[in-house]
């Protein structure tokens, strides 16, 4: 079976990156290089724990093809998932890997999504509206911020009672249980595996 390299692309605690690391852990997936566009992520501590190469990039490397794209050559990456990566990707990188970048968001896109929505914004931003559900969206990334193509999302209900901190919790239980197995459905379906 053909063997799939992933980079996983973060900027935060990292719990959706361990969870992917773990499920793939063994499989015809294998996550080759954590990248972060910060030193402080917890992430890089989770990554390293499980003997998966890192790289903390800033905001000129990322934006500098000569950097990035060797980079990912020297890992083999077939494929990249962000999993609370907070900068846009730029052109070129959407370019060179055409259909063949993810993101999760932690809101039902359209709504909640683009410039400045991310983590507690988000959440924040259902509590205001009165929302009687919140759910998370995986889509393919664009030059439009949290504007590619919807792959799946999946939905939980939300009472007039729930802090933006239950939101958050219930939001983030939907990543835990559902993130990996979209990003293999995705991998499956792009590479015929």
């Amino acid at each position: 079976m053909k063997k799939v390299n992933i980079a996983i692309f973060v900027s935060g605690g990292g719990t959706n990156c361990e969870n992917l690391i773990q499920y793939f852990k063994g499989s015809w997936v294998k996550p080759t290089l954590v990248i972060s566009n910060r030193a402080d992520a917890y992430a890089l501590v989770r990554a390293a724990s499980h003997n998966v190469p890192t790289t903390v990039i800033n905001k000129s490397m990322l934006n500098n093809p000569d950097v990035l794209l060797p980079l990912l050559d020297q890992y083999q990456v077939d494929f990249i998932v962000l999993a609370g990566f907070l900068l846009m990707i730029p052109d070129y990188l959407i370019e060179a890997f055409p259909q063949k970048i993810i993101n999760l968001h932690p809101a039902l896109l359209p709504k909640y999504g683009g410039k400045g929505m991310w983590g507690h914004h988000v959440h924040e931003a259902v509590k205001a509206a009165g929302e009687t559900e919140t759910g998370m969206t995986v889509h393919y990334v664009s030059n439009v911020c949290d504007g590619g193509e919807i792959i799946q999302q999946f939905r939980v209900a939300l009472s007039p009672d729930d802090t933006v901190e239950d939101i958050a919790e219930k939001e983030h239980q939907l990543e835990m249980a559902h993130f990996p197995a979209v990003v293999e459905e995705v991998l499956r379906e792009r590479f015929r595996v």
